[in-house]
């Protein structure tokens, strides 16, 4: 007797073109546990529906660095759809997803950074009492983006497949809003989960962090709503392949294609040793350490891998974190002529240092004070005489804690930013422009959080060969900050094509090669050096090139993606069988 086509098991019929009968009932059992758990969830009001969306919320957040434990979407993306599926009783469909959506987005924002508030304990005395409102308020206000996002695609909500790209859609949209609205912070953005390997984040050249996002949610969200459905196996084994199986096998062959199995050539007589001090942060601004700090950069910098003390013989290049001299070194003459003397001819130092403008001989800058002109959080060269040769001021601040908003009203009140510089730092000349380093190519200066931003790490028309970080992660001790932090910073060179140099004070600083790929690094929390060569960036991919239209164009195609599968039998399943 011959066996229906729709018997067949779908995922082995698929692949391998023939039934797999003893695997049908494990499939059987699947489905129906799919469905009931789809039963369970959409029937839920009150508080355990709030609670199961907070839940799958949080449990998103292990797909991030550093655990990227990503598959564990393919169950909390599920509940989301299945929330906005099925409105509570007594609330407009509408309302409901509004209400699934923000309180799916709390629970991943407050797990995602709670970290934020290891900085309030730096100065405890001051910021401590402010811990319980920065680790909810901020979550609170991120999740508005979710909350719209969810209510945009329940407007378009349709039966079947076609809602889980219309989801994408609007997630894509509203993570693309958060990374711009109010200076932005597109810190965690979904579309990270698919790049926690060096093949897999190659995607990122193509289609950008916002682009991922996109298939991040198909990709995770498709097989358990599918099992769940009443659609026909073969339906469901269509849909399962279409969006979930092929597209990840596509992410990770264009990955092994791309990637080189050749080492990478390197700029020729460029050595650059990066410098990771791991001071404490409640060290850093306390006067009498002053010194003590500038002297274990000095001793750092003559020091090897090895940890012997032969100065910088063959070293063109030394890279300091952010703000790792805390004075203003460009109006101490101690800290010039020390400079000076650690370099050796033709060497070069590049550093984040604090500037003020018009300084002069005996200047300081001190927490709680406001200085009498403007200070920059800059990125300094220092030459082989300790003289300054150039000078980046960052251009994109973190609010609160570089710069207050509304700063005259709030320190009225005694509010202050994380900085404690009163009045916050002045923002560099825009767009932002490259850095000239003898002796390197081209650089595109980035301070802290500015590596996070897709698309705008390079400004105006010239383009850099050369992206150098410098950040201070010792704001945020030993959590997932730091290491989230740091990935993004090296999805900001596989999207331009182009290897980035990051030092942190305490964080991970490395050397990352135009694919994304740490050629070398220090860990969290160890004081050290690595000396390292310079990779030579490769052809600018696609994002470099088109920027966010890529983004747009894969928007649209998903867009359309989703009206045309509305004519597809298996997406007018009934969704609430």
């Amino acid at each position: 007797m011959q066996r229906d086509p729709d018997d067949r098991t779908p995922a082995f019929a698929a692949l391998s073109g023939k039934a797999v009968g003893d695997a049908a009932p494990l499939v059987g059992a699947a489905r129906t546990s799919a469905a009931r758990l789809r039963q369970y969830i959409s029937s839920q009001t009150g508080w355990r529906r709030r609670g199961l969306a907070c839940a799958a919320g949080s449990l998103s957040v292990l797909a991030m660095a550093p655990f990227f434990l990503w598959p564990v979407l393919f169950l909390t993306l599920p509940v989301l759809v299945w929330l906005i599926d099925a409105p509570a009783p007594g609330q407009s469909p509408l309302r409901a997803a509004t209400h699934d959506g923000w309180w799916y987005g709390f629970g991943y924002f407050f797990f995602g950074l709670f970290w934020i508030g290891e900085a309030f304990l730096v100065e405890a005395d001051i910021f401590a009492w402010m811990i319980p409102f920065a680790i909810t308020l901020m979550p609170a206000g991120l999740a508005v983006f979710t909350a719209a996002a969810c209510a945009a695609a329940k407007l378009a909500w349709r039966p079947g497949l076609s809602r889980i790209l219309v989801l994408a859609v609007t997630m894509a949209l509203a993570e693309y809003l958060r990374g711009h609205v109010f200076t932005g912070f597109p810190w965690n953005i979904l579309g990270y989960a698919l790049t926690g390997d060096d093949i897999a984040m190659q995607a990122a050249g193509i289609f950008g962090i916002y682009g991922l996002t996109l298939w991040t949610v198909v990709i995770c969200a498709t097989p358990l709503v599918m099992l769940a459905t009443v659609a026909p196996p073969r339906d469901v084994t269509t849909a399962i392949v279409s969006l979930t199986v092929l597209p990840l096998a596509a992410l990770y062959a264009y990955g092994f294609a791309i990637l080189p199995v050749t080492p990478l050539e390197t700029v020729e007589g460029v050595k650059i040793r990066i410098v990771q001090p791991s001071v404490p942060q409640h060290h850093k601004w306390a006067r009498e350490k002053q010194g003590e700090i500038f002297n274990d950069h000095l001793i750092l910098s003559r020091t090897n891998e090895a940890g012997q003390s032969f100065g910088l013989a063959g070293i063109t290049h030394v890279v300091w974190p952010e703000a790792a001299m805390p004075f203003l070194p460009l109006a101490t003459p101690q800290a010039i002529s020390a400079i000076g003397e650690l370099l050796p001819p033709s060497a070069h130092l590049v550093a984040g240092a604090l500037r003020l403008e018009n300084s002069n001989i005996g200047d300081e800058v001190r927490p709680g004070v406001r200085a009498k002109n403007k200070v920059f959080n800059s990125m300094i060269v220092f030459g082989p005489d300790g003289q300054a040769e150039a000078i980046y001021d960052k251009v994109h601040l973190v609010p609160f804690g570089e710069y207050l908003p509304f700063s005259e009203t709030l320190e009225q009140i005694g509010l202050e930013a994380l900085t404690r510089i009163r009045g916050g730092f002045a923002v560099g000349p825009r767009p932002r422009p490259l850095l000239a380093v003898p002796g390197l190519p081209a650089v595109g200066p980035l301070i802290c959080y500015e590596a996070i931003f897709p698309g705008a790490v390079i400004q105006g028309n010239e383009r850099p060969d050369l992206l150098i970080n410098v950040t201070n992660d010792g704001w945020f001790g030993n959590t997932t900050g730091p290491y989230q932090h740091m990935h993004q910073s090296r999805l900001r060179a596989v999207e331009e094509g182009l290897p980035l140099v990051r030092a942190a004070n305490n964080g991970v600083s490395a050397m990352i090669d135009p694919y994304g790929r740490l050629t070398r690094s220090i860990a969290l929390n160890v004081r050290g050096v690595i000396d390292v060569s310079l990779p030579k960036p490769r052809p600018m991919p696609v994002y470099a090139r088109y920027g966010e239209l890529s983004f747009l164009v894969t928007l649209m195609l998903f867009a359309l993606a989703a009206q045309c599968l509305l004519s597809y039998p298996f997406s007018r399943v009934n969704i609430g069988s």
